[in-house]
Protein backbone atom coordinates (compact mmCIF):
# COMPACT_ATOMS: atom_id res chain seq x y z
CA UNK A 1 0.00 0.00 0.00
CA UNK A 2 1.58 3.36 -0.87
CA UNK A 3 2.04 5.89 1.45
CA UNK A 4 -0.38 9.41 1.61
CA UNK A 5 1.04 12.26 -0.04
CA UNK A 6 0.60 15.64 0.86
CA UNK A 7 1.27 18.63 -1.68
CA UNK A 8 2.16 21.99 -0.35
CA UNK A 9 2.25 24.59 -3.05
CA UNK A 10 2.23 28.41 -4.15
CA UNK A 11 3.87 29.66 -1.03
CA UNK A 12 4.62 33.13 -1.52
CA UNK A 13 7.95 32.26 0.50
CA UNK A 14 9.61 28.95 1.63
CA UNK A 15 12.35 29.52 4.13
CA UNK A 16 13.79 26.00 4.35
CA UNK A 17 16.16 27.03 7.50
CA UNK A 18 18.96 24.48 6.12
CA UNK A 19 22.57 24.70 6.46
CA UNK A 20 22.70 27.38 3.82
CA UNK A 21 19.48 29.16 4.84
CA UNK A 22 17.68 28.84 1.62
CA UNK A 23 14.81 30.40 0.82
CA UNK A 24 12.30 29.77 -2.11
CA UNK A 25 10.20 31.83 -3.69
CA UNK A 26 6.75 30.60 -4.96
CA UNK A 27 7.71 26.90 -3.61
CA UNK A 28 6.58 24.66 -1.81
CA UNK A 29 6.91 20.94 -0.75
CA UNK A 30 5.67 17.35 -1.15
CA UNK A 31 5.05 14.93 1.65
CA UNK A 32 5.36 11.34 1.86
CA UNK A 33 3.78 9.63 5.08
CA UNK A 34 5.98 11.71 7.77
CA UNK A 35 8.66 12.38 5.95
CA UNK A 36 9.50 15.65 3.60
CA UNK A 37 9.80 13.97 -0.04
CA UNK A 38 10.57 16.94 -2.37
CA UNK A 39 11.21 20.97 -1.94
CA UNK A 40 11.69 23.63 -4.61
CA UNK A 41 9.84 25.84 -6.69
CA UNK A 42 5.88 25.11 -7.35
CA UNK A 43 6.31 24.65 -11.27
CA UNK A 44 9.23 22.12 -10.59
CA UNK A 45 6.78 19.75 -8.04
CA UNK A 46 4.20 17.27 -9.23
CA UNK A 47 0.72 18.47 -9.52
CA UNK A 48 -0.91 15.46 -7.97
CA UNK A 49 -1.19 14.02 -5.05
CA UNK A 50 -3.85 12.48 -2.20
CA UNK A 51 -4.65 16.43 -0.99
CA UNK A 52 -3.06 19.46 -2.16
CA UNK A 53 -3.11 22.73 -0.05
CA UNK A 54 -2.70 26.01 -1.91
CA UNK A 55 -0.57 28.09 -0.01
CA UNK A 56 -0.45 31.42 -1.87
CA UNK A 57 -0.26 34.87 0.59
CA UNK A 58 1.96 32.15 3.18
CA UNK A 59 5.07 31.99 4.17
CA UNK A 60 5.65 28.03 4.95
CA UNK A 61 8.66 27.56 6.98
CA UNK A 62 9.79 24.70 9.60
CA UNK A 63 7.72 24.09 12.74
CA UNK A 64 9.47 25.71 15.76
CA UNK A 65 10.85 23.90 18.74
CA UNK A 66 10.13 24.81 22.16
CA UNK A 67 13.00 23.62 24.12
CA UNK A 68 11.72 24.62 27.78
CA UNK A 69 8.89 24.64 29.51
CA UNK A 70 6.70 24.04 32.70
CA UNK A 71 3.20 23.69 31.61
CA UNK A 72 1.32 22.91 34.65
CA UNK A 73 2.33 27.06 34.99
CA UNK A 74 -0.64 27.52 32.55
CA UNK A 75 -2.61 27.22 35.95
CA UNK A 76 -0.87 29.79 37.93
CA UNK A 77 -0.52 32.80 35.58
CA UNK A 78 -0.18 36.73 36.53
CA UNK A 79 -0.68 35.29 39.92
CA UNK A 80 -1.10 38.23 42.66
CA UNK A 81 1.35 38.71 44.93
CA UNK A 82 4.28 36.44 42.32
CA UNK A 83 3.76 39.42 39.35
CA UNK A 84 6.94 41.34 40.53
CA UNK A 85 9.51 38.76 42.11
CA UNK A 86 12.74 37.49 41.49
CA UNK A 87 13.35 33.79 41.29
CA UNK A 88 14.12 32.86 44.16
CA UNK A 89 11.08 35.04 45.98
CA UNK A 90 8.81 34.35 42.69
CA UNK A 91 9.37 30.49 43.68
CA UNK A 92 9.08 30.42 47.52
CA UNK A 93 5.43 32.24 46.81
CA UNK A 94 4.42 29.80 44.32
CA UNK A 95 5.35 26.82 45.92
CA UNK A 96 2.47 26.24 48.33
CA UNK A 97 0.18 26.56 45.24
CA UNK A 98 1.70 24.20 43.45
CA UNK A 99 1.95 21.84 46.19
CA UNK A 100 -1.66 21.43 45.53
CA UNK A 101 -1.78 20.04 42.07
CA UNK A 102 -3.64 17.23 41.47
CA UNK A 103 -3.41 14.51 38.01
CA UNK A 104 -6.68 16.48 36.33
CA UNK A 105 -4.61 19.84 36.62
CA UNK A 106 -1.41 17.86 34.98
CA UNK A 107 -3.80 16.59 32.25
CA UNK A 108 -5.43 19.79 31.47
CA UNK A 109 -2.83 21.97 31.60
CA UNK A 110 -0.83 19.72 29.66
CA UNK A 111 -3.21 20.26 26.51
CA UNK A 112 -3.70 23.85 27.08
CA UNK A 113 -0.23 24.69 26.97
CA UNK A 114 0.21 22.24 23.97
CA UNK A 115 -2.66 24.17 21.92
CA UNK A 116 -1.27 27.48 22.86
CA UNK A 117 1.94 26.49 21.36
CA UNK A 118 0.47 24.73 18.39
CA UNK A 119 -1.40 27.68 17.27
CA UNK A 120 1.93 29.97 17.66
CA UNK A 121 3.31 27.49 15.03
CA UNK A 122 5.50 25.27 17.15
CA UNK A 123 5.00 21.41 16.31
CA UNK A 124 7.49 20.01 19.05
CA UNK A 125 7.72 21.09 22.26
CA UNK A 126 10.28 19.88 25.53
CA UNK A 127 8.12 19.95 28.91
CA UNK A 128 9.82 19.88 32.44
CA UNK A 129 7.57 18.61 35.21
CA UNK A 130 9.75 18.42 38.70
CA UNK A 131 7.05 18.80 40.77
CA UNK A 132 4.38 15.23 41.59
CA UNK A 133 2.16 15.96 44.48
CA UNK A 134 -1.33 14.19 45.27
CA UNK A 135 -0.35 11.48 43.37
CA UNK A 136 0.71 13.36 40.25
CA UNK A 137 3.24 11.76 37.78
CA UNK A 138 4.86 12.48 34.23
CA UNK A 139 2.11 9.89 32.84
CA UNK A 140 -0.36 12.27 33.42
CA UNK A 141 1.27 14.78 31.16
CA UNK A 142 2.26 12.09 28.51
CA UNK A 143 -1.42 10.60 28.59
CA UNK A 144 -2.64 13.62 27.72
CA UNK A 145 -0.53 14.95 24.88
CA UNK A 146 -0.83 11.96 23.08
CA UNK A 147 -3.99 12.33 21.07
CA UNK A 148 -2.51 16.22 20.27
CA UNK A 149 -0.51 15.72 17.38
CA UNK A 150 2.23 16.91 18.40
CA UNK A 151 6.34 16.17 18.73
CA UNK A 152 7.16 15.71 22.56
CA UNK A 153 9.87 15.56 24.89
CA UNK A 154 8.25 14.92 27.95
CA UNK A 155 11.44 15.46 31.20
CA UNK A 156 11.25 14.07 34.46
CA UNK A 157 11.91 16.61 36.61
CA UNK A 158 12.60 16.35 40.06
CA UNK A 159 13.25 17.68 43.59
CA UNK A 160 14.89 16.30 46.59
CA UNK A 161 16.42 18.83 48.77
CA UNK A 162 14.50 20.88 50.52
CA UNK A 163 14.70 23.96 52.88
CA UNK A 164 15.73 21.62 55.81
CA UNK A 165 18.71 21.10 54.02
CA UNK A 166 19.67 24.25 52.69
CA UNK A 167 17.42 23.86 49.24
CA UNK A 168 14.50 26.19 48.58
CA UNK A 169 11.59 24.18 47.92
CA UNK A 170 9.18 23.49 51.35
CA UNK A 171 10.03 19.65 52.65
CA UNK A 172 6.79 18.85 51.61
CA UNK A 173 7.31 18.84 47.94
CA UNK A 174 10.68 17.04 47.47
CA UNK A 175 10.93 13.53 47.01
CA UNK A 176 13.20 10.72 48.22
CA UNK A 177 15.95 10.13 45.64
CA UNK A 178 15.80 6.30 45.08
CA UNK A 179 11.94 6.84 43.70
CA UNK A 180 12.83 9.68 41.59
CA UNK A 181 15.88 7.38 39.82
CA UNK A 182 13.24 4.32 40.08
CA UNK A 183 10.64 5.98 38.46
CA UNK A 184 13.04 7.70 36.01
CA UNK A 185 14.01 4.45 34.82
CA UNK A 186 10.80 3.16 34.55
CA UNK A 187 9.45 5.81 32.46
CA UNK A 188 12.16 5.06 30.15
CA UNK A 189 11.05 1.91 29.68
CA UNK A 190 7.75 2.58 29.14
CA UNK A 191 7.55 5.79 27.29
CA UNK A 192 10.54 6.60 25.35
CA UNK A 193 10.93 6.19 21.59
CA UNK A 194 15.22 6.38 20.63
CA UNK A 195 14.62 5.59 16.93
CA UNK A 196 14.64 8.59 14.22
CA UNK A 197 11.74 10.66 13.88
CA UNK A 198 10.17 9.36 17.41
CA UNK A 199 7.01 11.31 18.51
CA UNK A 200 7.51 11.01 22.17
CA UNK A 201 11.20 10.86 24.26
CA UNK A 202 11.73 11.03 27.64
CA UNK A 203 14.97 13.16 29.34
CA UNK A 204 16.13 13.12 32.57
CA UNK A 205 16.04 16.50 34.16
CA UNK A 206 16.70 17.02 37.75
CA UNK A 207 15.04 21.12 38.46
CA UNK A 208 18.44 22.49 39.50
CA UNK A 209 21.76 22.41 41.48
CA UNK A 210 19.31 24.34 43.78
CA UNK A 211 16.84 21.51 44.60
CA UNK A 212 18.73 18.45 44.06
CA UNK A 213 21.58 16.52 45.24
CA UNK A 214 24.97 16.27 43.66
CA UNK A 215 24.57 12.56 43.90
CA UNK A 216 21.47 12.96 42.36
CA UNK A 217 22.86 14.89 39.39
CA UNK A 218 25.75 12.32 39.28
CA UNK A 219 23.29 9.33 38.73
CA UNK A 220 20.57 10.67 36.42
CA UNK A 221 23.70 11.79 34.39
CA UNK A 222 24.96 7.88 34.21
CA UNK A 223 21.39 6.77 33.66
CA UNK A 224 20.83 8.82 30.59
CA UNK A 225 24.22 8.06 29.44
CA UNK A 226 23.03 4.06 29.77
CA UNK A 227 19.35 4.37 28.21
CA UNK A 228 20.43 6.91 25.47
CA UNK A 229 18.42 10.00 26.88
CA UNK A 230 18.20 13.63 26.91
CA UNK A 231 19.49 15.74 30.06
CA UNK A 232 18.00 18.81 31.09
CA UNK A 233 17.85 21.44 34.24
CA UNK A 234 18.33 24.83 35.01
CA UNK A 235 21.76 26.66 35.11
CA UNK A 236 23.40 29.88 35.83
CA UNK A 237 20.07 31.28 35.45
CA UNK A 238 20.77 34.45 38.25
CA UNK A 239 23.15 35.90 39.52
CA UNK A 240 22.23 34.61 42.88
CA UNK A 241 22.37 30.77 41.07
CA UNK A 242 26.04 31.68 40.15
CA UNK A 243 26.91 32.68 44.17
CA UNK A 244 24.79 29.51 45.19
CA UNK A 245 26.80 27.22 43.24
CA UNK A 246 30.16 28.37 44.34
CA UNK A 247 29.27 28.85 47.89
CA UNK A 248 27.85 25.07 48.54
CA UNK A 249 30.07 23.69 45.47
CA UNK A 250 33.46 26.02 44.72
CA UNK A 251 32.42 25.92 41.18
CA UNK A 252 31.02 27.84 38.53
CA UNK A 253 27.73 26.18 37.14
CA UNK A 254 29.29 24.92 34.02
CA UNK A 255 32.19 23.74 35.87
CA UNK A 256 29.81 21.92 38.67
CA UNK A 257 28.02 20.74 35.58
CA UNK A 258 30.87 19.58 33.06
CA UNK A 259 31.91 17.57 36.48
CA UNK A 260 28.86 15.73 37.27
CA UNK A 261 28.16 14.35 33.64
CA UNK A 262 26.10 17.01 32.30
CA UNK A 263 27.70 17.99 29.01
CA UNK A 264 27.73 16.84 25.76
CA UNK A 265 25.01 16.55 22.90
CA UNK A 266 21.41 15.44 23.66
CA UNK A 267 22.01 17.66 27.03
CA UNK A 268 20.56 21.30 27.16
CA UNK A 269 20.15 23.42 29.57
CA UNK A 270 17.56 26.23 30.96
CA UNK A 271 18.37 30.32 30.91
CA UNK A 272 22.12 30.29 31.33
CA UNK A 273 21.59 34.21 31.72
CA UNK A 274 24.67 34.47 33.80
CA UNK A 275 26.85 31.85 31.99
CA UNK A 276 30.63 33.06 32.29
CA UNK A 277 32.85 32.70 29.06
CA UNK A 278 34.83 29.37 30.11
CA UNK A 279 31.30 28.06 30.74
CA UNK A 280 30.64 29.03 26.85
CA UNK A 281 33.60 27.41 25.84
CA UNK A 282 32.97 24.47 27.12
CA UNK A 283 29.56 24.26 25.77
CA UNK A 284 30.65 24.84 22.31
CA UNK A 285 33.13 22.38 22.52
CA UNK A 286 30.98 19.19 23.89
CA UNK A 287 28.22 20.13 21.95
CA UNK A 288 26.03 21.08 25.02
CA UNK A 289 22.63 22.73 24.36
CA UNK A 290 21.14 26.24 25.69
CA UNK A 291 17.23 26.75 26.05
CA UNK A 292 17.19 30.39 25.14
CA UNK A 293 14.09 32.41 27.68
CA UNK A 294 14.10 36.03 27.21
CA UNK A 295 10.76 36.25 27.76
CA UNK A 296 10.63 34.92 31.51
CA UNK A 297 14.53 36.07 32.38
CA UNK A 298 13.34 39.90 31.82
CA UNK A 299 9.70 39.10 33.28
CA UNK A 300 11.79 37.56 36.83
CA UNK A 301 14.21 40.43 36.29
CA UNK A 302 17.34 37.78 35.76
CA UNK A 303 18.96 39.32 32.76
CA UNK A 304 19.97 38.65 29.11
CA UNK A 305 21.83 35.97 27.98
CA UNK A 306 24.93 36.40 26.06
CA UNK A 307 23.14 34.23 23.46
CA UNK A 308 25.48 36.26 20.26
CA UNK A 309 28.40 35.27 22.14
CA UNK A 310 27.20 31.72 22.66
CA UNK A 311 26.16 31.51 18.81
CA UNK A 312 29.75 32.81 17.64
CA UNK A 313 31.35 30.24 19.76
CA UNK A 314 29.19 27.68 18.47
CA UNK A 315 27.08 26.76 21.41
CA UNK A 316 23.69 24.52 20.46
CA UNK A 317 21.60 27.30 21.27
CA UNK A 318 17.22 26.73 20.96
CA UNK A 319 14.28 28.96 22.16
CA UNK A 320 12.08 27.75 24.67
CA UNK A 321 9.22 29.91 26.33
CA UNK A 322 9.64 29.00 30.10
CA UNK A 323 6.87 28.22 32.38
CA UNK A 324 3.62 30.27 31.79
CA UNK A 325 3.72 31.75 35.78
CA UNK A 326 7.21 33.15 34.58
CA UNK A 327 6.09 34.51 30.88
CA UNK A 328 3.34 34.61 31.08
CA UNK A 329 3.12 32.86 27.31
CA UNK A 330 3.36 30.07 25.47
CA UNK A 331 3.48 31.85 21.68
CA UNK A 332 7.13 30.56 20.11
CA UNK A 333 6.67 33.27 17.42
CA UNK A 334 6.55 36.18 20.48
CA UNK A 335 9.62 34.51 21.87
CA UNK A 336 11.92 34.69 19.00
CA UNK A 337 10.16 38.45 18.65
CA UNK A 338 11.11 38.98 22.11
CA UNK A 339 14.93 37.19 21.45
CA UNK A 340 16.17 39.53 18.72
CA UNK A 341 14.70 42.83 21.09
CA UNK A 342 16.62 41.44 23.92
CA UNK A 343 19.59 41.03 21.85
CA UNK A 344 19.73 44.35 20.95
CA UNK A 345 19.35 45.81 24.17
CA UNK A 346 21.92 43.94 25.77
CA UNK A 347 24.90 45.52 24.53
CA UNK A 348 23.55 48.61 25.59
CA UNK A 349 23.43 47.77 29.02
CA UNK A 350 26.38 49.24 31.48
CA UNK A 351 29.71 47.34 31.93
CA UNK A 352 28.64 45.63 28.35
CA UNK A 353 31.25 45.46 25.80
CA UNK A 354 30.87 47.44 22.67
CA UNK A 355 29.27 45.59 19.68
CA UNK A 356 26.50 46.43 17.37
CA UNK A 357 23.49 46.56 18.61
CA UNK A 358 21.65 44.91 16.28
CA UNK A 359 22.75 41.75 17.18
CA UNK A 360 20.46 39.47 16.13
CA UNK A 361 18.60 39.76 13.25
CA UNK A 362 15.10 38.22 12.42
CA UNK A 363 16.23 35.12 10.30
CA UNK A 364 18.53 34.62 13.05
CA UNK A 365 16.19 34.18 15.46
CA UNK A 366 13.90 31.71 13.68
CA UNK A 367 16.85 29.75 13.18
CA UNK A 368 17.53 29.78 17.30
CA UNK A 369 14.00 28.50 16.80
CA UNK A 370 14.19 25.75 14.46
CA UNK A 371 17.49 24.38 13.73
CA UNK A 372 19.39 25.48 16.40
CA UNK A 373 16.37 24.14 18.61
CA UNK A 374 16.75 20.69 17.13
CA UNK A 375 20.54 20.70 17.71
CA UNK A 376 20.18 21.91 21.23
CA UNK A 377 17.81 18.92 21.55
CA UNK A 378 20.32 16.57 19.99
CA UNK A 379 18.13 16.14 17.06
CA UNK A 380 18.70 16.39 12.97
CA UNK A 381 15.85 14.62 12.19
CA UNK A 382 13.60 17.68 12.60
CA UNK A 383 14.39 22.01 12.34
CA UNK A 384 14.28 22.36 8.82
CA UNK A 385 12.83 21.72 5.54
CA UNK A 386 15.10 18.84 3.99
CA UNK A 387 14.63 15.89 1.94
CA UNK A 388 13.85 12.64 4.07
CA UNK A 389 13.52 14.93 7.42
CA UNK A 390 10.05 14.71 9.34
CA UNK A 391 7.04 16.55 7.77
CA UNK A 392 7.02 19.13 10.55
CA UNK A 393 6.06 22.18 8.31
CA UNK A 394 4.11 25.32 9.71
CA UNK A 395 2.62 28.16 7.63
CA UNK A 396 1.59 32.30 8.40
CA UNK A 397 -0.46 33.66 6.13
CA UNK A 398 0.80 37.53 4.96
CA UNK A 399 -2.72 38.73 3.84
CA UNK A 400 -3.60 39.20 7.59
CA UNK A 401 -3.76 43.17 8.57
CA UNK A 402 -0.92 42.72 11.09
CA UNK A 403 1.50 42.02 7.86
CA UNK A 404 -0.04 44.96 5.71
CA UNK A 405 3.12 46.86 4.15
CA UNK A 406 5.44 44.76 5.31
CA UNK A 407 5.72 42.07 2.40
CA UNK A 408 8.58 43.72 1.49
CA UNK A 409 10.81 41.01 3.42
CA UNK A 410 7.96 38.36 4.15
CA UNK A 411 9.71 36.18 6.16
CA UNK A 412 11.56 39.03 8.73
CA UNK A 413 7.89 40.15 8.65
CA UNK A 414 6.93 37.09 11.02
CA UNK A 415 9.22 38.60 13.62
CA UNK A 416 8.84 42.44 13.08
CA UNK A 417 5.38 42.84 12.84
CA UNK A 418 2.64 41.56 15.83
CA UNK A 419 3.34 37.37 15.99
CA UNK A 420 0.38 35.73 14.58
CA UNK A 421 -1.65 32.72 14.86
CA UNK A 422 -0.57 30.41 12.37
CA UNK A 423 -2.82 29.20 9.62
CA UNK A 424 -1.47 25.50 8.78
CA UNK A 425 0.48 23.05 10.58
CA UNK A 426 1.76 19.62 9.78
CA UNK A 427 3.16 17.49 12.17
CA UNK A 428 4.95 14.20 11.08
CA UNK A 429 3.02 14.67 7.79
CA UNK A 430 -0.68 15.01 9.38
CA UNK A 431 -2.17 18.01 9.64
CA UNK A 432 -3.01 19.46 12.65
CA UNK A 433 -4.29 23.23 12.26
CA UNK A 434 -6.14 23.94 9.42
CA UNK A 435 -7.18 27.51 8.80
CA UNK A 436 -6.27 28.71 12.14
CA UNK A 437 -8.32 25.82 13.56
CA UNK A 438 -6.85 23.36 15.79
CA UNK A 439 -8.17 20.28 15.01
CA UNK A 440 -7.26 17.77 17.58
CA UNK A 441 -9.28 19.87 20.59
CA UNK A 442 -12.04 21.43 21.56
CA UNK A 443 -10.56 24.71 22.78
CA UNK A 444 -13.33 26.28 24.28
CA UNK A 445 -14.42 22.99 26.39
CA UNK A 446 -10.58 22.95 27.59
CA UNK A 447 -10.38 26.59 28.33
CA UNK A 448 -13.45 26.50 30.25
CA UNK A 449 -12.19 23.68 32.51
CA UNK A 450 -8.82 25.53 32.79
CA UNK A 451 -10.15 28.25 34.24
CA UNK A 452 -12.31 26.32 36.81
CA UNK A 453 -9.05 24.14 37.79
CA UNK A 454 -6.79 26.98 37.51
CA UNK A 455 -9.28 29.22 40.03
CA UNK A 456 -9.71 25.98 42.65
CA UNK A 457 -5.69 25.33 42.25
CA UNK A 458 -4.66 29.82 43.15
CA UNK A 459 -7.65 29.84 45.91
CA UNK A 460 -7.16 26.38 47.55
CA UNK A 461 -10.56 25.25 47.18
Amino acid sequence: MSERTLLLRNATLVATMDAGQTEIPDGGVLVRGGRIAAIGASATLPCSADEIIDLSGHVLMPGMINTHHHMYQTLTRAVPGAQDCELFDWLKRLYPIWARLTPEMIRVSTQTAMAELLLSGCTTTSDHLYIYPNGCRLDDSIEAALGIGMRFHACRGSMSVGESRGGLPPDRVVEDEAAILADSQRLIETWHDPADGAMLRIALAPCSPFSVSTDLMRESARMASHFGVGLHTHLAETVGDVAYSRERFNRSPAEYAEELGWTGKGVWHAHCVCLDDHGIQTFARTQTGVAHCPSSNMRLGSGIAPIRKMRDAGVAVGLGVDGSASNDAGHMLLEARMAMLAARVRPLQPGSPAGDPASLSARQVLEIATRGSARALGRDDIGSLEVGKCADLVAFDLRAPDYAGALHDPLAALVFAAPGKVALSVINGRVVVRDGELLTLDLHRLSTHHNLLAHRLVNDE
